[in-house]
């Protein structure tokens, strides 16, 4: 009897480690998998392979963001543009990606219509309906009847929310200073002197901080928001809006800003701590899907915390809500890793 009693002790005790083994492993495995996905890119030149759709679809986002320059056309011809749109969404493999993963996001300069542009481009208003009719905004959205395309949405996760706060820094922005004295393109405008949103999205945009309960706060700017000594087109240019974003991530207190950013033809991933918040705003770069700077060389970033990469990339973001932390990939063709950073909050 004691033999028997033994066996049956040895077999429930069995039992009892595989369940428990099985269910902490499953639920542990569970928590470190991403509880939400961000694939964003940008710069995709309609006359070139998109080889990353393939790769995006890999990480299973749930949301793909357009970080500006979904077509190459600068010009004044809506009907060429227009062609032109139908061309890049026609293309099988990205009829293919839209149809398994939503898509949103926002211009930059080339989509919008005139290189390095802003409110001076005289086709602003029916350019911005074509971009809109290209990523199916329904014909009732406030994008349809405000000028800009900015928006923000809000995604649930349990009991856990991000807000997508997208941004249109073209329709408004003020003219830029041209650099005669340096090798660069432009050097910052008098402290002071013009605006990067306009004042009805400025409004706009502090609402959504000082209203937002969400776990993470990710705004989407066509340009780079940290990085702004290489000369080119940056929030650095107005160095007085800088100031003032600054001012209201701070002075909201909203939680886990991050900003998404393009235009450069390179990525990298840079930080600031700024005082009064207990994380970093952290600035991710990811452009371009179908061609890079290639010949970069080098160039300041004194926010920078990852090597440069001047290949075809893609950025990936994966939130986590227990630890609370933000993974921040690059990669290119076929999903190759080039650089990974994670970041507590």
């Amino acid at each position: 009897m004691k033999t028997i009693f033994s066996l049956k002790t040895h077999r429930l005790k069995t039992i009892w480690i595989y369940f428990f083994t099985t269910v902490f492993t499953g639920l542990f495995a569970q928590e470190k998998n991403p509880n939400f996905v961000i694939a964003f890119g940008s710069c995709d030149n309609q006359n070139i392979e998109n080889k990353m759709w393939t790769g995006i679809l890999k990480n299973k986002p749930d949301v793909f963001i357009w970080g500006g320059d979904v077509i190459y056309n600068d010009t004044e011809d809506m009907k060429r543009k227009k062609k032109i749109y139908q061309k890049q969404k026609n293309d099988p493999v990205y009829l293919d990606f839209i149809k398994k993963t939503e898509v949103i996001g926002t211009w930059d300069d080339h989509d919008y219509g005139e290189n390095d542009g802003g409110a001076d481009y005289k086709m602003r208003a029916v350019s911005q309906q074509l971009f809109l009719d290209f990523l199916d905004v329904p014909k009732d959205d406030i994008r349809r009847k405000r000028p800009g395309v900015y928006f923000a949405k809000d995604y649930r996760v349990n009991d856990h929310s991000i807000r997508i706060i997208v941004l249109d820094t073209r329709y408004f922005r003020s003219p830029l200073t041209r650099d005669h004295k340096t090798r660069k393109r432009y050097k910052p405008n008098p402290y002071g002197e013009g605006t990067m949103l306009g004042e009805a999205q400025w409004k706009w945009l502090e609402q959504q901080l000082k209203e937002s309960n969400a776990d993470f706060n990710i705004i989407v700017s066509s340009i780079q928001f940290l990085s702004g000594e290489h000369g080119f087109e940056t929030w650095a240019n107005m160095p007085h809006e800088v100031d003032r974003l600054n001012r209201l991530i701070t002075e909201s207190q909203a939680k886990g800003v991050i900003i998404l950013s393009g235009d450069r033809h390179i990525a990298e991933i840079s930080a600031e701590h700024l005082n009064g918040l207990t994380y970093p705003v952290i600035d991710i770069t990811s452009s371009g899907l179908t061609h890079s700077y290639s010949a970069y060389s080098g160039e300041p970033n004194r926010y920078r915390i990852s090597n440069v990469v001047p290949e075809k990339n893609f950025g990936i973001l994966k939130f986590r809500f227990r630890p609370k932390e933000v993974t921040f990939e690059i990669r290119g063709e076929n999903n190759r890793l080039f650089e990974s950073y994670t970041q507590k909050y």
